[in-house]
């Protein structure tokens, strides 16, 4: 009996795998731009956007990190710390928006009091 050897498939990409989709993310026109960065962990920080990858790891210069309320850590103050140069790690990131442009508006989903 011969044995029919069966052909060695490479784990890397051939000419019949899909196209690498695009990122959603338009970051690259936010590059050299001041950026607001909010955290998983509720850390917030404002900075210039260096650079990025496609895991939104981002590289932030010049940045300054607002500091929380110490009688209530779930709101964030106006007090600011210098941070300087910082790698924020993309798993953490949850909203990156341009500085420029930006304004805090009222929660459409919070019931307005009733006197």
């Amino acid at each position: 009996m011969s044995k029919e050897k069966t052909p060695y498939k490479s784990s890397g990409t051939s000419a019949s795998a899909p196209p690498k989709k695009e990122s959603i993310l338009e970051l690259n026109r936010l590059v050299d731009a001041k950026v607001h960065v909010k955290c998983l962990g509720g850390r917030e920080v404002v900075g210039t956007l260096k650079g990025y990858d496609e895991l939104v790891n981002l590289v932030l210069d010049d940045t300054e990190e607002y500091l929380r309320d110490p009688d209530d850590l779930s709101k964030i103050t106006e007090t600011t710390r210098k941070l300087g140069l910082v790698v924020v790690r993309g798993t953490q990131v949850s909203l990156v928006s341009p500085q420029d442009g930006m304004e805090e508006i009222a929660n459409p989903f919070i019931a307005a009091d009733q006197d």
